[in-house]
């Protein structure tokens, strides 16, 4: 769809929210928020990624405030509670904010971490959800193959449900996998998200479950489809936007059928401000499908620095020339 620049620019408002915990190594998250006619909606690629790749994200923006949205199959979705690379004794103090929540995500070979550290938060995970709870880990590539099979032979015995993108190339993931044989399940995110060949994962046969991000993709039709032509388990996950973007993700995630997985959807409460006063935070360890407005009081409070919100607006139309072109 064709949307004049100048009224995407003209809507942009920035903003800069604190976070609870240092989370894939920020503190503060930034966004871009635009008022559209379907109503507010979020643009926030992460600052080191270049404008090709942001452009993609931007199209999700469109898609969401300019185009038609998925239908959704069900009012409300279960998420999962996520848990960065905190020390094994915080971790029930961040569990206790995803109340209901049967599903915990663990983070994992976070750079300057060690297993010793990733078996004792994921023993805590284990020990505060009880034997009924599921636990997934989520190592974002950082694992090479043989890291991978010493550190999910050792985090099998917590009972994992799946090890998200435990290694960052199809080839390994795939190796993995076999290796595995099916001890513990294998998701893939960033090799879904990165390549130009989203499914390229699938033919390799180098996952069980596939993590699908709607602003990465480029929006949820573009996700919808991916999903379709994998034929295999999705779990809808956000990109640590504020409630704003995740009311984008949520109406994806109801759109998906139901394969009884929860979806990574609860990550406002990773958050310790956000720009509505009624954001989407996990109720019974579900989140309602709802249209989220930016609250004006909100965005004046957490807009970003000068030089940080002309850094993003810089960012913004040059993202746009690139959709144009």
């Amino acid at each position: 769809m064709t949307v004049a620049p100048s009224e995407i620019a003209d809507r942009a408002r920035v903003v800069a929210l604190p976070m609870t915990e240092r989370f894939r190594g920020i503190t503060v998250r930034e966004a871009v928020l635009l008022e559209a006619p379907n109503g507010w909606v979020e643009w926030s690629p992460f600052a080191e990624y270049e404008d090709e790749e942001a452009s993609v994200w931007l199209r999700a923006a469109i898609e969401d405030g300019w185009g038609e949205r998925a239908t959704p199959r069900r009012d409300r979705v279960r998420v999962n509670a996520t848990v960065p690379a905190v020390p094994a004794d915080a971790v029930g103090s961040v569990l206790g904010r995803f109340p209901g929540c049967r599903t915990a995500k663990v983070k994992v070979a976070e750079r300057g971490g060690s297993l010793v550290e990733d078996v004792a938060r994921v023993e805590a995970v284990r020990d505060v959800l009880g034997p009924e709870g599921r636990v997934r880990v989520d190592a974002n590539g950082g694992w090479g193959l043989e890291e991978a099979s010493v550190a999910l032979e050792a985090l099998a015995a917590f009972g994992l449900e799946y090890a998200e993108q435990p290694c960052a190339r199809v080839s390994e993931l795939a190796e993995l996998r076999r290796r595995l044989g099916g001890a513990v399940r294998i998701a893939a995110d960033e090799s879904v998200r990165k390549p130009s060949d989203p499914l390229a994962v699938v033919r390799a046969q180098a996952a069980d479950v596939l993590v699908l991000k709607p602003q990465p993709l480029g929006g949820a039709t573009r996700a919808l489809a991916i999903a379709d032509a994998a034929g295999l388990p999705v779990v809808a996950s956000s990109a640590l936007e504020t409630s704003v973007g995740l009311a984008a993700a949520v109406r994806f995630a109801a759109a998906l059928p139901d394969f009884d997985l929860d979806h990574g959807l609860g990550t406002a409460a990773l958050l310790a401000a956000d720009v509505t006063d009624a954001p989407l935070h996990p109720v019974d360890g579900a989140i309602r499908v709802r249209d989220v407005a930016a609250d004006p009081l909100r965005l004046a409070e957490f807009e970003a620095p000068l030089e940080r919100a002309q850094w993003w607006l810089d960012r913004l139309r040059r993202c746009v020339e690139l959709l144009a072109e």
